[in-house]
Formats: C-alpha cells, sequence, structure tokens
C-alpha cells in the first residue's frame, strides 16, 4: 500500500489511493479540459512489446478509457524488440505535445544496467504521467518436460544440471532476470532460451520446447486453464486471491525471487506540465471509474493511479535496485 505522492511510504487502501488521486487532478480538471492537448490528430500510445503482453493489455484497457475521456483517438502501436528498447526510443524522440505516449515496464528502469549504450535516458527522455497496474510473476511449467510441482522441477534439474532449458521474451526481462535470481537461490542449472516477445515463449512452453519460463500472473492464469501447463509457485509473500491453490516460492524452499512489476504511461521530456496535468487526470479518472477493469483485477492486475512525481521516484527507486540484481547474476543483453 502506497501514498499518491511515494513509492516508498503508504497507510491507504490501493482502490483509495487511486480514487484519491483522481480527486485531486479532478480539481484542475476544468482548467485543463480548456487547454486541451496541441491538434487533433488520434492520440499514439507506443508499447514497445508484441500484442497480448501485459503492457500491451493495459495500454489498450486504459486508452480506450482515456480516448472517451479527452475526446481523442487513441491508437496502440507495437514495436517490439531488443527488450523494448526500439519502442521506447521512437517515444523518446516523439515530439512533446502529449499527442504521443509510452506504456512501458519495470524494465525502462533495467536495461540501463543491461546495454551499455541505451539510446534513451530513462529519467531524462520522459515525462512520467502516472504509474497504471502492477502484477506480480508465477512460475509455470511444461508438464511433461518440468513437471507438475515445483519439488519435481528442482529434482530433474538438480539431476541433469542444464540439461532443461527455460524460455523468456528476451535477454534482460523480468522474466529472464526472476529465473536467474531463482536458479541462484534454488542451486540448479538451467538453459536460458531467449525468444522475441511473450507469445513465441508461451507457444514453445505449451509445447513442450520449453521446460519452464516465469511469467506474470495475468497470462498465468489463463495458462493455468491448460493441462499441458502447470502453473507451480508466485513470487508474491503471501498466496494470491486469484490463484489461491498455488503456493509461493518460500513454500516450497525458494526465496527472494522478484518478479512484480509496475507499468507507467510516459510522455517525451519536454511535454507541457499543463499536458501533462491532462493527461495524468485523465489517467487516474480511467483507473477509478465504476468497476474499473474487473476482468484484469481477477486475472492479476492491480490498479494503482497517482501522481506524475510517485511514477518518477518509481524508476529512480528501480534504477539502483535492478543494477544489484544484474551484477549478481553477471547478466548483459549484448
Amino acid at each position: 500500500m502506497r501514498s499518491i505522492t511515494s513509492v516508498t511510504e503508504g497507510a491507504l487502501p490501493r482502490r483509495a489511493v487511486v480514487a484519491a488521486a483522481a480527486a485531486i487532478a479532478g480539481l484542475a480538471a476544468p482548467a485543463l479540459r480548456a487547454q486541451g492537448l496541441a491538434g487533433a490528430r488520434p492520440i499514439t500510445v507506443i508499447v514497445p512489446y508484441t500484442p497480448g503482453a501485459p503492457p500491451d493489455v493495459i495500454a489498450r484497457a486504459v486508452g480506450e478509457g482515456m480516448s472517451r475521456r479527452l475526446g481523442r483517438p487513441v491508437v496502440i502501436d507495437n514495436r517490439p524488440g531488443a527488450s523494448g528498447n526500439i519502442g521506447t526510443e521512437t517515444a523518446a524522440r516523439a515530439a512533446p505535445d502529449g499527442n504521443t505516449l509510452l506504456v512501458q515496464a519495470t524494465t525502462i528502469a533495467m536495461n540501463v544496467s543491461l546495454f551499455r549504450n541505451i539510446p534513451y535516458d530513462p529519467v531524462a527522455s520522459f515525462a512520467p504521467v502516472a504509474t497504471l497496474m502492477e502484477t506480480e510473476g508465477t512460475l509455470a511449467l511444461n508438464a511433461a518436460a518440468g513437471g507438475s510441482n515445483l519439488a519435481e522441477f528442482l529434482a530433474r534439474a538438480r539431476a541433469r544440471p542444464g540439461a532443461l532449458n527455460y524460455a523468456s521474451p528476451g535477454v534482460g526481462t523480468p522474466h529472464h532476470l526472476a529465473m536467474e535470481m531463482f536458479k541462484r537461490r534454488a542451486g540448479v542449472e538451467l538453459t536460458h532460451v531467449p525468444y522475441r516477445g511473450l507469445s513465441g515463449a508461451v507457444t514453445d512452453l505449451l509445447a513442450g520446447n520449453v521446460a519452464a519460463m516465469f511469467i506474470h500472473t495475468p497470462p498465468a492464469v489463463e495458462l493455468g486453464r491448460d493441462e499441458r501447463v502447470r502453473v507451480v509457485a508466485v513470487t508474491a509473500g503471501a498466496r494470491l486471491p486469484y490463484l489461491p491453490d498455488v503456493p509461493t516460492l518460500a513454500e516450497g524452499g525458494v526465496s527472494g525471487v522478484i518478479m512484480r512489476d509496475w507499468y507507467g504511461l510516459f510522455a517525451p521530456a519536454g511535454t507541457p506540465p499543463e499536458t501533462v496535468a491532462r493527461l495524468n487526470e485523465a489517467a487516474n479518472a480511467v483507473l477509478s471509474g465504476p468497476d474499473a477493469f474487473r476482468n484484469l483485477v481477477a486475472q492479476g492486475y492491480e490498479l494503482v493511479g497517482g501522481t506524475p512525481e510517485a511514477l518518477k521516484e518509481r524508476v529512480a527507486v528501480a534504477i539502483p535496485r535492478w543494477a544489484a540484481v544484474v551484477r549478481e547474476a553477471g547478466i548483459t543483453a549484448e
């Protein structure tokens, strides 16, 4: 639980945080509506990942609501590749007029430690708008190749070091870093198979071409309905209400694996403060609406909302935190 101005302090329930942020932003809404956004063309929201990945799902859901709120069409532009760097660079170079936005995950703070020549600055290149949602992580196994539970997977991995492989949507993604943390905490050797996006990784998990992968809770909830896959553990500190029968990794003897991701809405640096405030007001209003995203919440998406300053702080806090993980795992994306 967090306050609407900080990611390190908090005492309000999450729904109250979102509602309070929307109410505060709404005090200035009439003036902001009068100022509007530059031009009349559709607002493009760049998603640097494949369709169907959590950032894409979030961008489409929030974008639809913001379109109604702003009276402007919102178009989703998927530009996957290079662990999100391709689309993120495109957004960083866009005109700072509020007509091009970016939905990015925690990856924006990870990549600065993974790539030697990152084509943008995660802080200086963007004007944060609002944190949208958060998700936890899960460990999913192909039932035939990986086993039916965590203990069986660990036994197979220890019996044949390096023989089992695991998928990720790319080098340096949260999925990859989570498994590298898991390997060290569990004392096992696994072989990494990186893909260009989530869909290919999931397809091969279902087919049994890879034994395992870490994946966020929303797609895991859907995957758990397929008899070929077993969702065997969650990275959270306690069992999750939408996966009540899935134990935590700590229950299985593996602790210290982190895969809690946040997803933020960003504008290019230099976007006028009044435009950022207008976008923030719209995003918070959408997140706090009646029965907002009930289906997504049931799948494991947690609504956040809040101020631009709170998202800026999230990025600043995440950069050194994930730099330490990258150093520990010895990962490089180049």
